[in-house]
């Protein structure tokens, strides 16, 4: 696994000494949903005082591969790579080898500097690095359908709806050559 730079940002492997950083970035990422009047994509509670919540994000940061981006040697977003679905989600493995984005999220202090999509290109040079040729991703499906849209500029492309309880997502697939 190696550093890669990309337009500033510098993404490196993740360790669990990034799980404090990480879970700072998804409680900012709820305040800022909740402040857009989004409060049914991850609810209204910090990740920090969920119960499991803090759990949750060591083990993405042991059990999966996960990246981070810097800014200036401040991690700035996060991507977590796993070979396929959470076993959690609704979503039928690939059948085929496959990398699985478990987890994309950013500091919402460095919105629109392409975090996001610095992480998500790195995310398909990693599994082409791998000889793997499809990379997924599942997201919230709600609310005007932002976060999709997001996923299809960056390649990505619908496949299949599903429910998790009252969660409506979205699995979306990049072919990589």
């Amino acid at each position: 696994m190696n550093d890669t730079t990309q337009h500033g940002i510098r993404i490196r492997p993740g360790s669990p000494a990034d799980a404090p950083a990480v879970l700072s970035m998804l409680d900012s990422a709820v305040v800022w949903m909740n402040e857009r009047g989004n409060t049914e994509q991850w609810g209204t509670t910090p990740f920090s005082r969920k119960p499991g919540g803090a759990e949750r994000v060591e083990r993405y940061m042991t059990e999966n591969t996960p990246y981070v981006a810097e800014l200036d040697g401040v991690p700035a977003g996060a991507l977590v790579l796993d070979r396929g679905p959470s076993a959690q989600m609704p979503i039928a493995p690939a059948g085929e080898p496959e990398r699985y984005v478990r987890l994309l999220v950013s500091d919402r202090r460095y919105a629109g500097l392409g975090i996001g999509a610095a992480l998500l290109a790195h995310a398909a040079e990693e599994t082409r690095r791998a000889g793997v040729a499809l990379l997924r991703v599942d997201c919230w499906a709600g609310g005007d359908g932002e976060l999709v849209a997001f996923y299809e500029r960056h390649g990505f492309v619908p496949t299949d709806r599903f429910l998790s309880e009252a969660w409506p997502g979205q699995v979306l697939a990049r072919r990589l050559g």
